[in-house]
């Protein structure tokens, strides 16, 4: 459309995230750049979704003809996320992120921000934030130091190979999985505390007491808690000799006091991390496990650490992706897959188009074969780590690809080993007033860990030690099949995906992602990126975009349901892809922020959950 002197030509395209309208996008841009050619001063910009230009008369002559107002509205339109100018937390409950948030507006900051958010998540989100359980950090300082964090629970000194064995070598159901038998050595406190003592700045009392306070106080139930907890009910019965806290009747819009949780906090903050490992604390802890049928002792508390470790870091085009090296499978995963693909032009293929899901999904196959057989506790497993991040290995193990029919997992190296985590995880991302940033996804495994909750301490055990391999050929409840690198070891941690992520571009920091998602979390990691760099999405757009899943055995794509093009699926099935759709499936829970061209941040909180972002 053109103004009344005909001095301008503006278009303008809302887009609506469709396919159409991603392809108008693309070929405006083009149209315009021939005019930028003729005149280096025209105008091409995108705010909130929307394309503008502006041109001068001579351009106007060219396109006389020609009046655009296109309008796509195949769905809502997506809006730009939370903007922050100074700094930002995203994670799965708005307590959390609120009270991150209130840390780095006291002058604390990321990794301050970081032990007040992974606490405070395990008050208002007790499904998998915990003190109970274990993670992984990802930081990147403000000068672009980069750094890792282990804080991955580990098996007791009395785990054995042949633990969850019977007489006859059968696995005993449920044994890895509930109860105080499945639980592994917490390694949550012990984290945080690493974190802050080598990074943190404000005192520790400072950063416990709006959670002790949120926890006095109680969280008010969401509606997709309320129905979580229904969902769990008789588990917690099963595994526990009383009732416990989520026995009760709890409904949307009731509040949750958690009174024993904030005098276990009490403790700890007055005492500091070794009230957990060696006080009255760990004291607690072994006397309820062992009551409990576990056998985690004195010695094995006093004995963990969390341990530093240097982040896997490779190049995408102008990306630098920093990400989790081993036990965590994230990092190495993430880099073969984006090694895999970055030869092909997905933005020529399309968002979600077909080639675009061939070229990622046959990268995905050939990555998780190799995870299954390759990975786990780098203390007791040698892992080639160069060779399987290089991109000559990569290339070659793309060298089978064809456009023309799938490469069938059954004829890929390992082939027996199927691959299913809990998706029970919870992941948060903080940026600072400082420019520091930290990428942390903690877990207790299944959905409220081993179900097993000390009344006394006030919080549930993890279930982590299902994460190893019983029994090799075997898979565990969620259909996992490890190796002889994942087997059960005293001291070992066991190997998860979990993928917390931090993102460079041109030297700068960019993005900070992650999720939970069990074995899908390295592909929700991966698409969120992609929306973002080969998409040319916001954060917010890039983590609202339905999701698709393969990891190498079963031999399907699994994709978000009533979410993807029925064309497309329809082409895929024809090429010969098996796709599994259903109605419950959810793939991620991304939490991540884009530092935006003019530095402020955008937060991504993932519809899929509570999940929210909070920034100031």
């Amino acid at each position: 459309m053109t103004n009344n002197n005909h001095k301008y030509l503006s278009v303008r395209v809302i887009l609506k995230n469709t396919k159409l309208c991603r392809e108008l996008f693309r070929k405006l841009k083009f149209l315009f750049s021939i005019k930028n050619s003729l005149h280096s001063s025209a105008k091409f910009t995108r705010i909130d979704g929307v394309l503008y230009h502006n041109s001068t008369r001579q351009f106007c002559l060219v396109l006389a003809t020609i009046t655009i107002f296109f309008s796509c509205s195949s769905g809502p339109q997506v809006n730009r996320g939370v903007i922050a100018e100074k700094g930002m937390v995203v994670s799965a409950r708005a307590e959390a992120s609120r009270i991150g948030t209130e840390i780095l507006k006291k002058g604390g900051n990321a990794f301050d921000a970081m032990m007040a958010t992974e606490l405070a998540l395990a008050v208002a989100y007790p499904y998998a934030g915990n003190i109970g359980g274990g993670g992984f950090m990802v930081y990147r300082k403000s000068n672009g130091d980069i750094g890792a964090l282990d804080y991955r629970e580990k098996a007791p000194l009395a785990a054995t190979r042949d633990m969850y064995l019977d007489n006859d070598g059968n696995i005993i159901p449920k044994k890895s999985t509930v109860g105080a038998h499945a639980v592994g050595i917490p390694g949550t406190i012990a984290g945080i505390f690493e974190a802050h003592k080598k990074l943190g700045s404000l005192s520790i009392q400072e950063i416990f007491e709006p959670v002790i306070e949120l926890a006095k106080k109680g969280v008010v139930v969401t509606q997709k808690q309320e129905r979580r907890i229904k969902a769990f009910q008789k588990s917690f019965l099963a595994a526990n000799k009383d009732s416990i806290l989520l026995t009760k009747n709890w409904k949307e819009n009731d509040t949750i006091k958690y009174s024993a949780l904030a005098h276990t906090l009490e403790r700890i903050s007055k005492n500091g991390r070794d009230e957990f490992y060696k006080g009255e604390t760990a004291k607690k802890i072994v006397e309820f496990i062992q009551e409990n049928g576990g056998i985690i002792t004195l010695e094995d508390l006093g004995k963990y650490k969390a341990k530093w470790r240097g982040p896997i870091a490779f190049q995408y085009d102008d990306l630098k992706i920093i990400s989790m090296p081993p036990p965590s499978s994230g990092g190495i995963c993430l880099a073969q897959i984006m090694n895999g693909i970055e030869p092909y032009n997905l933005h020529e293929f399309g968002h979600n188009s077909v080639k675009a899901i061939q070229v990622i999904v046959e990268a995905e196959r050939r990555a998780y074969a190799d995870r299954s057989f390759y990975l786990g506790d780098p203390d007791f497993v040698n892992i080639p780590v160069d060779t399987l991040i290089s991109k000559n290995y990569k290339k070659r193990r793309m060298d089978n690809f064809s456009f023309e029919k799938p490469t069938l997992s059954k004829d890929l190296q390992h082939g027996n080993i199927e691959m299913f985590e809990s998706n029970e995880t919870t992941h948060y991302s903080i940026v600072d007033q400082f420019g520091n940033a930290v990428s942390v996804t903690t877990t207790l495994n299944s959905g409220y860990g081993s179900k097993l909750y000390s009344n006394e301490l006030g919080f549930f055990f993890n279930n982590e030690m299902d994460d190893f391999s019983s029994k090799p050929g075997v898979p565990n409840v969620y259909g996992l099949v490890g190796t002889k690198a994942n087997e059960i070891a005293p001291e070992k941690r066991m190997l998860s995906s979990m993928t917390p992520t931090i993102v460079e571009k041109d030297g700068k920091l960019y993005m900070v992602v992650g999720t939970p998602g069990g074995s899908t979390i390295i592909t929700s990691v991966l698409q969120t990126i992609l929306n973002v760099h080969e998409f040319q999405m916001g954060m917010q757009e890039a983590v609202n975009q339905p999701r698709f899943h393969h990891q190498w055995l079963p031999d399907v794509v699994r994709i978000e349901p009533n979410r993807f093009d029925e064309e497309t699926k329809k082409q895929l099935e024809k090429i010969g892809y098996k796709l599994y759709e259903r109605n419950s499936s959810v793939i991620g829970k991304v939490d991540a922020i884009l530092v935006l061209e003019d530095g402020r941040y955008e937060g991504g909180a993932d519809p899929r959950g509570n999940d929210t972002a909070v920034g100031f």
